[in-house]
């Protein structure tokens, strides 16, 4: 008897600590953006796409590291991405937001990422969210994938992009 009372206020108390928690995950849902951490050299997810990789330059000062930006607009109309240094907290836009028709291109000096290894890549619904920098997903990277392949020729690495993107695509069953 008391064994099956215990049982049922373990029972009462589990369920309306879910309840809450539900309730509360959703109050704040609504005013926070999805983020979301991208790991390897392709990331992508309904609405959106990205690939890296590596144009060598004659020296490490003239690496650039390339990130092909795909939206579907009907879903994400602009995109931005942002430098950061997650310790001071230091910010430098690395895009605008922008409008994507098909794709951007993003050219960032590899050098780069050794000040400022976060990049976050902001998508908006509309130009309304992205002047109010308002997103709904937040992709951020911590400095560049360990998968990212390096390219000596500027159509080699093109064409790594595009097919990249189509993969990323079909193994997530994005647009």
């Amino acid at each position: 008897m008391i064994a099956a009372r215990l049982l049922g206020m373990v029972a009462f108390y589990v369920a309306a600590l879910v309840i809450l928690g539900y309730v509360g995950d959703d109050a704040g849902a609504a005013d926070l953006p999805r983020e979301v951490h991208g790991s390897g050299d392709a990331y992508a997810a309904g609405g959106v796409a990205l690939a890296w990789g590596v144009l060598r330059g004659a020296d490490e000062s003239a690496t650039t590291v390339v990130i092909r930006i795909a939206t579907d607009p009907g879903v994400y109309a602009m995109a931005a991405a942002v430098g950061i240094d997650p310790f001071t907290q230091s910010r430098q836009t690395r895009l605008a937001a922008t409008k994507v028709d098909r794709a951007v291109d993003l050219r960032v000096p590899r050098s780069s990422f050794a000040d400022l290894p976060r990049t976050e890549f902001r998508f908006f619904s509309s130009g309304a969210d992205a002047q109010a920098d308002v997103p709904q997903l937040v992709v951020y990277f911590l400095g560049v994938p360990d998968t990212t392949p390096e390219f000596a020729e500027p159509a080699a690495l093109d064409a790594y992009l595009a097919g990249r993107i189509e993969r990323a695509r079909m193994q997530k069953g994005s647009p």
